[in-house]
């Protein structure tokens, strides 16, 4: 039932996550094991948090009701709802990367040492994030009930869920349930900065920053490859690498093909620490503007927004 194979390690990761926290409840740890314990499930969290990012992009299985039943079970190891994750991501960052359409655009981080930069990044774009999304959700209405039907049983999944918990055990739930969350959550968003800041959003090729590192890939499903994600939003992450290779690599300026994430994040946020493009000169900011509204009159019944498939 699986359309690609390579996802069963798809289900592995969300399996792994689901041991965690409930082993977590379970154990109860303590000391440095504790420390560990949250840790690892933080990372995990947010693995499953770039599998949330695959899912609207990509369905897992061929029936349609197991793409519905996967995407609570995603929900519930990201921490929030995926349905909500759709309009704003596809048809704002995607259709405008880096204009002032597109809510998550790096330019509105402006800080002298780039590593606010990347920690604030979240704070900066989540209130436009919450606005675009919720006109989005005003104007679509009545249009999309099969998608408002499954973001309310999303919903109330996760904070059924994350309550339910709470309540069982508040320490437990705090450290295996939301902690892992929050930094699942802020680790999709500002995963962005590294991608797109300092990068050629006019290029055919130089708009995104691709990580290619063999480990990291795996653990995180090739996001590493995001200029072919934006050219073919639906390509199954599995088929990424080949495509990179055969379409962007031929194109792409090879300082924006780095093989090691953590190398890279190490010379951009703590030293040198300098807020360069891809060509290593200064970035050039331009006037910070307010957002342009990314949801159009025809977007209102847009059939890019995949309703669950």
């Amino acid at each position: 039932m699986l359309r690609y194979r390579a996802d069963l390690r798809t289900l592995g990761m969300l399996t792994t996550y689901a041991l965690l926290c409930a082993g977590g409840f379970i154990v109860k740890p303590t000391g440095w094991l504790a420390v560990a314990w949250v840790v690892v499930t933080a990372a995990v969290s947010w693995f499953c948090a770039v599998i949330a990012h695959n899912v609207v992009h990509c369905p897992v299985f061929t029936k349609r009701w197991l793409n519905k039943a996967m995407q609570v079970w995603v929900s519930l190891s990201y921490g929030f709802p995926i349905s909500d994750y759709i309009p704003g991501h596809n048809l704002s960052h995607h259709r405008y990367t880096q204009l002032a359409e597109d809510v998550m655009r790096t330019t509105k981080v402006r800080f002298k040492w780039n590593l606010l930069n990347l920690l604030f990044f979240m704070l900066a774009v989540t209130p436009a994030i919450l606005r675009g999304n919720a006109r989005y959700k005003k104007l679509k209405g009545p249009l999309a009930k099969e998608w408002n039907k499954q973001l309310l049983i999303e919903a109330v999944a996760v904070w059924s869920v994350k309550v339910g918990l709470t309540l069982l055990d508040w320490r437990a739930a705090l450290m295996f349930v939301w902690v892992p969350h929050l930094v699942a959550n802020w680790g999709i968003v500002s995963i962005n900065y590294l991608q797109h800041d300092g990068c050629d959003e006019k290029h055919v090729a130089n708009h995104s920053r691709n990580f290619t590192g063999g480990l990291m890939n795996w653990l995180c499903f090739n996001n590493g490859y995001h200029g072919i994600h934006h050219d073919e939003p639906g390509l199954h992450w599995s088929l990424t690498p080949a495509a990179h290779a055969e379409r962007v690599r031929p194109n792409l300026h090879p300082a924006l093909e780095q093989p090691n994430l953590l190398s890279y994040a190490f010379t951009a946020f703590v030293w040198p620490a300098k807020r360069v493009t891809f060509e290593g000169k200064p970035v050039v900011l331009p006037p910070l503007e307010p957002d342009r509204d990314w949801v159009k009159p025809e977007d209102v019944a847009d059939a890019s927004v995949p309703e669950p498939a």
